[in-house]
């Protein structure tokens, strides 16, 4: 599996991300048995966040690198920073309160890889940068990235960073898939258009995609005349996802795969750096994820897929 390099990570981010929000505690031999599969596909990578599962996401990850004693070569994903009911908390107490309990709940000193949720706009992306610096200079972060920030803010935060002196954001996290949101998903998510495709093909600025699969869409336990997911229905579909969905579906019988590994394949194969959050639960998703990142992919078919050709 490959990797993606980023400054001060012992090791580099594996492609594949293991998604976590539904880890608990209560679950343990769950959460116990896909960590270990993810790690035997070569993973290395977890995502998790202060909000997930109510804080348990985080307990549970660190109770099995605390039981597998595994803390160096894994690493640990968190992000601070969203809404608490309706209220920003991208300041400077709220970052800093979440990232300590964040802290003891994982069992570490240190976070790897760190994300502000979300962005707030009445907030100077300078103070932001800053406040972000000083918690590498701790060595409570090793590195740190945007979750549904804008590329003009990143863009803006990378300016500030360079003028100054500073780390700048070296990841972003949007909805980066196949299949494309006719609107957000949840709240203030942001999902990768063309002009910000553009600009990380351009920038190289690596993207962490999260719904990389596009919530199943592309899974086939869904058609047209299905609409019994109504999440799935208002985000997904429209004709131009489902004329993508054929194309994959074409495409992965021509290369011996399924349509949504070649969905997969798609969020993997781009003219930058991406790696991909995954949910999978069993060992077949597992080993259908891992097959899936040995797919090569041309610009001239990921064009063909996004409609980009005809």
């Amino acid at each position: 599996m490959k990797h993606i390099e980023l400054p001060g990570l012992k090791q580099g981010v594996s492609q594949l991300i293991m998604g976590s929000d539904y880890f608990a505690p209560e679950v343990y031999e769950l959460v116990r048995a896909n960590l270990d599969a993810f790690v035997a596909i070569g993973g290395n990578t977890i995502d998790t966040a202060y909000i997930y599962s109510g804080g348990k996401s985080e307990q549970a990850i660190g109770m099995w690198m605390e039981e597998r004693k595994n803390r160096d070569s894994i690493n640990v994903w968190t992000k601070g920073g969203h809404p608490h009911n309706g209220v920003p908390q991208v300041n400077k107490k709220a970052i800093y309160d979440e990232m300590m309990i964040s802290l003891e709940r994982l069992r570490t000193d240190y976070i790897d890889v760190y994300a502000l949720h979300r962005d707030d706009l009445n907030v100077p992306v300078g103070e932001i940068v800053e406040i972000l610096n000083e918690h590498i200079e701790a060595g409570r972060i090793r590195t740190f990235g945007g979750s549904n920030w804008t590329t003009a803010r990143l863009q803006e935060a990378n300016e500030y960073a360079a003028a100054h002196g500073l780390r700048g954001f070296e990841f972003s996290s949007p909805n980066l898939s196949l299949g494309k949101a006719q609107e957000p998903y949840w709240a203030d998510c942001i999902s990768v258009d063309e002009a910000s495709l553009a600009w990380h093909e351009n920038s190289g600025l690596p993207i962490f995609s999260w719904s990389s699969q596009a919530r199943g869409f592309f899974t086939g336990r869904f058609t047209k005349d299905d609409r019994s997911d109504a999440d799935l229905v208002r985000v997904f579909y429209n004709d131009d996802n489902w004329e993508r969905y054929y194309r994959a579906e074409e495409l992965g019988k021509k290369k011996g795969y399924s349509t949504i590994q070649i969905a997969l394949a798609y969020v993997l194969n781009q003219s930058f750096p991406t790696a991909a959050i995954i949910g999978a639960r069993n060992e077949a998703e597992m080993k259908s994820c891992q097959e899936a990142t040995s797919i090569a992919l041309t610009p001239e078919e990921i064009k063909w897929l996004d409609l980009r050709t005809r």
